[in-house]
């Protein structure tokens, strides 16, 4: 289950590695996203599917190894990242905000109603984020299908608008397809809010 982080990690025996840094605490209004994996190869994986902008650190918190993901400054989007990880890809993840920061409601997914969504394949890339809002005008969020994140770009239960939509975004080389809206899991309502500066 995803969540604030208060001491919610129970150590894994001989992962711990003394020449990995300790985990740097969030700075002044950050969220931090540090997820669990067992070992290399679960690390990897993270650190594949972890956001290309994202400043993303392997280091020691607990007694054990984790991967931090810094520079989310909206709760709502660390926690959908948290709850990607978590659900779909399988790893342990949670939130970590600055000490004395409030703690804000969680944010929570839910599945699309029925209808048709438009999706863009988007390899993790801010910059390809950036290239669909251009294109279509309008923010885009973040949800999963298929146990895979995509760019949520329309949801509508008009099957011409979807079409349309599909073309705009296949015409422009985007990788798009054309899903049952209740297959489709919305995460966040704008990913462009994990853009920012780095540390």
């Amino acid at each position: 289950m995803t969540g604030l982080l208060g001491g919610a990690f129970q150590p894994l025996a001989g992962i711990a590695q003394t020449s990995l840094p300790s985990c740097p605490p969030p700075a002044t209004a950050e969220y931090l996203l540090l997820i669990r994996g067992e070992d290399a190869a679960d690390r990897d994986r993270i650190v594949s599917v972890l956001p290309q902008e994202n400043p993303v650190l392997i280091c020691e918190y607990a007694g054990e190894v984790i991967v931090r993901a810094g520079g989310f400054t909206q709760l709502e989007t660390a926690n959908a990242w948290a709850t990607y990880m978590d659900d779909i890809e399988g790893y342990e993840a949670f939130v970590s905000v600055e000490p004395g920061q409030a703690e804000p409601i969680a944010y929570q997914p839910q599945p699309l109603r029925s209808g048709y969504a438009v999706l863009v394949d988007y390899d993790h890339s801010l910059a390809t984020v950036a290239a669909v809002e251009r294109l279509i005008d309008q923010p885009v969020g973040l949800a999963a299908y298929q146990q895979r994140p995509y760019l949520l770009i329309e949801h509508t239960e008009d099957a011409v608008t979807a079409v349309e939509q599909l073309e705009q975004l296949s015409q422009a080389n985007f990788i798009a397809v054309l899903v049952d809206g209740e297959q489709v899991v919305r995460l966040t309502e704008a990913i462009a809010a994990i853009a920012t500066e780095p540390e």
